[in-house]
């Protein structure tokens, strides 16, 4: 189903909207899968009756209508004793009681039976309030192959309860996730990222909640520079620092420090102050990276992740200079994503251009985007030419010649 939301309709409103209205409904006899199904029609008839008629009350109007709908399927899909035991919950007309699900709707699209996939899906459906539409422009998939995975998610945690609390942790990947697709259509899933981990943080009292947050906050304060109007890559340390947004670093650094002073580290937390000390430096040369180092040791405690690993090369390769990097980047599996693009810095860092040329092209036959691959091509072809124009016999020409890039790490 396809919502085309109207200039006159608040569209903020009707996906702040969207989980309550949904949790409403389920605690009314509806499964999460036609409740949803439900919802979904009522968004339709308030984007075509809202800019004529506007309700006085917009969750008590979507939840009547939501609900009509919802009986609507019943009558046509049930026996009539099912029937007259749903027609007998129907409540009275007012005003729709005061109950926020949005929590519970978190914890059941993040459900350990789902895939990554499925539960990024269904959280941008249920808990964002975005249409099918919206999330396949977003994944640059059809809208019917996106409508299959909604569905079969649904399908998926249809009839589940949950009477004790849910994995936060599951919850808060799901929503990193949904942050690191970035953009593209008219949904911007960095942002919504942040708008659902905020609502998150509004109603939990969790320290590795606010660690998102900065995280993401952090992180997204960098954008406006991390790209040329060509699309290509701008490294970190070729970045203009004039473009990054204080508001939001210095809101990131706020919800860091507040969650830090609780002293329960978790990985979010050490993540977000690594982007913390990258945002701190005026210029990349004023880089903290032992600082980093430090907090990448942490990363490595607690979580033992590779990619931990990787990035914790490049930071020794600052901290210590690039033959540090390079034994620190030996004891990572060199399957893990980006490692090649790793080595190659750190052996040009080290002075072995050959070496590095050739690492960088092998790197970008596997880079997992086009902006990637191109920067990673371009680096191959910088180096490549530098090799070639040492060479050359004094006093020769270059026929061509190739510059770009910087000497950032490639994952930066």
């Amino acid at each position: 189903m396809t919502v085309v939301v109207d200039s006159a309709v608040d569209a903020t409103l009707l996906r702040a909207l969207t989980p309550t209205v949904i949790g409403i409904l389920g605690r009314r006899g509806a499964d999460f899968a036609a409740a949803e199904d439900a919802v979904q029609e009522a968004l339709v008839e308030a984007v075509r009756v809202w800019p004529h008629d506007p309700p006085r009350d917009p969750q008590g109007w979507l939840v009547t209508v939501a609900w009509r709908r919802f009986l609507d399927a019943v009558r046509a899909d049930s026996s009539r004793r099912r029937r007259e035991l749903v027609l007998d919950q129907e409540p009275a007309p007012g005003p729709a009681e005061v109950v926020d699900d949005t929590l519970r709707l978190y914890f059941l699209c993040a459900h350990p039976s789902l895939s990554p996939a499925s539960a990024v899906a269904l959280t941008l459906r249920a808990v964002g309030g975005l249409t099918t539409r919206q999330i396949a422009q977003a994944y640059l998939v059809p809208e019917a192959t996106m409508a299959q995975r909604i569905s079969r998610a649904k399908r998926t945690v249809t009839g589940v309860r949950f009477d004790r609390p849910g994995d936060v942790g599951t919850v808060l990947r799901v929503l990193y996730l949904v942050f690191n697709e970035g953009y593209s259509g008219d949904v911007d899933l960095a942002a919504e990222a942040i708008r659902l981990t905020r609502q998150l943080a509004a109603m939990t009292d969790h320290e590795e909640v606010a660690g998102l947050l900065a995280l993401m906050l952090l992180h997204h304060a960098r954008r406006p520079a991390r790209t040329r109007p060509d699309g290509s890559l701008v490294p970190l340390a070729e970045q203009d620092r004039s473009r990054w947004d204080t508001r939001q670093i210095a809101e990131g650094v706020e919800v860091l420090q507040a969650a830090l002073a609780r002293d329960r580290l978790g990985e979010f937390q050490a993540q977000a102050a690594v982007a913390a000390l990258h945002a701190d430096a005026r210029t990349a040369a004023e880089t903290d990276w032992v600082q980093i180092v430090e907090w990448y040791d942490e990363l490595v405690r607690l979580t033992g992740s590779p990619v931990v690993r990787l990035n914790r090369a490049v930071a020794v390769g600052e901290a210590d200079g690039p033959r540090a990097g390079l034994a620190a980047l030996a004891q990572v599996d060199p399957s893990v994503p980006r490692h090649t693009a790793v080595a190659a810095y750190l052996h040009e860092r080290d002075g072995d251009r050959e070496t590095a040329a050739r690492l960088y092209a092998e790197a970008a036959r596997s880079a997992p985007n086009l902006p990637e691959r191109d920067h990673l091509t371009r680096q191959a072809a910088r180096l490549n030419a530098d090799v070639r124009a040492s060479h050359r016999p004094a006093g020769q020409e270059p026929q061509v010649g190739t510059h770009a890039g910087g000497d950032d790490p490639p994952s930066s």
